[in-house]
């Protein structure tokens, strides 16, 4: 894939030598960025009002996310070759154009059907919007700036899913869930405005041959092993029939892809990103900070209504101090990221483990200020490890190839999210389940702990109300367990990912 890396700033200097066409530029992918990262957490939030307004089972309304996922993960690898096709501005503005109009007929939809239809469209379109918005701004800033462009970027990216929630829930509370895709339009218009300004000298364009075999067959893996993960749970994995033939048809494709990739002169994916080190182990980063990416955001809505009664505006707002966390992170990341990179991504990661088994100590009775420090120290984690690690990803990255590796990069992060998201919901799931199970063991008219004086009065064993107020406060706590051992499992998954940085091979910064 080629991209024209032209800087248009000076090889030297510091960041006021950064351009008014540069400035636009960091919006232009901010808004965009902010745009795509806002319909993650939204759809989630706004889902059982869907729910009940068309009419919908659970299965039945599930797809209205997992298609939109299965859509962006198809869709994310044909950026290298769709910029090179249509060029920088005509692909942005193209695909914010038609991400704003889908975000508008998901507010519109009157049935199901058509909200699904809507939904993957707007995932289709939404794909290339993180890749190319990376790839541009290490295109277009020098090594020297570009520290200070990604995490001007990463503001975007991580304010996106914790104003959707915030936002989100002020717009259902006021109108209804339609609102919540209504408030994307006038962002996204203004998104088009600064894409047509700021590329207007970037559309320049080149023919690539299409490698339809190589694309056809990693889209039906990376389909295939989402249905299975993010379905599996619900028909009871290898026991259903239709995660076998998942499975089946998701192995032979990805076989299909890789000797397809490592046989024809002009793969759909070029192999030869991999050889290169630092992006190979960057890409591990990257999918180990996809998983903790949104976890936190899925799992902390449903633990704080279900078993604490929070209402939604209040649990936006806990949740947002995560995008505190990423600013106070953004004050010195830049330079942090300059002077040792390969610890500054170990400080994050092990700075999400902290935060992770910090989550993990919590009980029933957690607090407002639990939720909100823990957050924040999350958030902060995140930022740290971000920069440094997608700056020494592409350190080394050949510049023909960044757009292609930045649509990898962003593939695997989208991966990892929705297979973490999976993985923890599973592992609620089971939890609770098993510990219910455990508890109800114990919880009989034998055990001579219920007849004490002082056991609370509604938990009597004697009436039936009694027993469903016993049954009901078994649940819930069983339910906690499953949402800690979730946090335990991020925990040591940003645990296990620290001793990636160690080999990380450091390049020679520019003055």
């Amino acid at each position: 894939m080629i991209l024209s890396t032209t800087a248009i700033a000076p090889a030297q200097g510091g960041l006021f030598t950064i351009s008014g066409r540069q400035w636009l530029i960091l919006l232009m992918v901010q808004l965009a960025n902010m745009l795509f990262g806002m319909t993650i957490t939204l759809a989630n939030l706004v889902l059982p009002q869907m729910r009940g307004n068309l009419s919908a089972t659970p299965e039945e309304i599930s797809w209205v996310i997992t298609l939109n996922l299965v859509a962006t993960a198809v869709a994310t690898p044909m950026t290298g070759w769709l910029s090179s096709r249509l060029g920088w501005r005509n692909l942005m503005f193209f695909t914010v154009l038609g991400f704003t109009v889908t975000s508008l007929l998901c507010g519109f939809a009157g049935s199901l059907e058509t909200l699904i239809f809507a939904r993957v469209a707007q995932g289709a379109f939404g794909a290339p919007i993180m890749p190319m918005g990376q790839a541009i701004l290490l295109a277009t800033f020098p090594k020297h700036l570009q520290p200070t462009a990604l995490v001007m970027w990463g503001i975007g990216a991580v304010f996106g899913p914790v104003l959707g929630p915030i936002l989100g829930s002020i717009a259902t509370e006021a109108y209804d869930w339609r609102a919540a895709f209504f408030m994307i339009v006038p962002p996204g218009i203004c998104a088009l405005v600064c894409i047509w300004f700021a590329l207007r000298d970037h559309t320049a364009r080149t023919t690539i041959k299409f490698d339809w075999v190589g694309f056809i067959a990693l889209s039906t893996a990376i389909t295939a092993a989402q249905l299975i993960f993010d379905r599996g749970h619900r028909l009871d994995w290898f026991e259903s029939t239709e995660i076998v033939l998942f499975a089946f048809v998701g192995v032979l494709a990805l076989w299909v892809f890789v000797v397809h990739c490592l046989t024809v002169r002009e793969p759909f994916l070029n192999p030869r990103l991999l050889l290169d080190r630092n992006f190979s182990i960057g890409v591990l980063l990257a999918f180990v900070m996809g998983m903790l990416n949104f976890a936190s955001i899925v799992l902390y809505p449903t633990l704080l209504h279900d078993l604490r009664g929070y209402p939604d505006n209040a649990i936006a707002g806990l949740i947002a101090a995560r995008g505190l966390g990423n600013w106070a992170a953004f004050l010195f990341i830049a330079q942090f990221t300059r002077i040792a990179p390969r610890f500054a991504i170990v400080c994050g990661m092990t700075i999400q483990a902290a935060a992770g088994f910090w989550m993990a100590q919590f009980d029933i009775n957690l607090t407002d200020s639990n939720v909100f420090w823990s957050n924040l120290l999350l958030g902060f984690g995140q930022s740290i490890a971000f920069t440094p690690m997608t700056v020494m990803a592409f350190s080394t990255l050949a510049p023909r190839l960044v757009t292609e590796g930045s649509s990898v990069f962003t593939l695997m992060r989208n991966f990892g999210s929705s297979l973490f998201i999976s993985i923890s919901v599973l592992v609620v799931s089971r939890s609770t389940a098993s510990n219910y199970s455990r508890l109800t063991e114990i919880f009989t008219p034998y055990n001579k702990t219920l007849t004490m004086p002082g056991l609370p009065a509604q938990w009597s064993l004697d009436s039936s109300n009694g027993l469903l107020s016993l049954s009901n406060e078994m649940l819930r706590q069983a339910a906690m367990i499953g949402y800690l051992n979730a946090f335990h499992l991020m925990a040591f998954t940003a645990l296990a990912a620290v001793p990636l940085a160690a080999f990380m091979r450091r390049v020679k910064r520019e003055a």
